[in-house]
């Protein structure tokens, strides 16, 4: 595909990205407010910061959209 495409920088500032994180990658302040989980979800801006955690992916995604941002999954 050699496709031209014509990026909108407006569109572009409304993505996140959805990540799971490992429960041992995260500090231990975290890990004791949620025992007996082997992962989380972070919702991370177009510059990395890290927005929010939360339980899971699906929710990951609404929280996003309930704030009208593009999420976008991240491996």
């Amino acid at each position: 595909m050699n496709e031209r495409f014509d990026f909108d920088p407006q569109e572009a500032g409304n993505i996140v990205y959805i990540r799971r994180v490992a429960m041992d990658s995260l500090p231990d302040e975290v890990r004791r407010q949620v025992p007996n989980v082997d992962a989380l979800y972070a919702v991370h801006g177009p510059d990395g910061e890290r927005l929010a955690l939360v339980k899971d992916r699906s929710l990951a995604f609404m929280l996003a959209r309930q704030n009208e941002l593009t999420p976008v999954s991240v491996h």
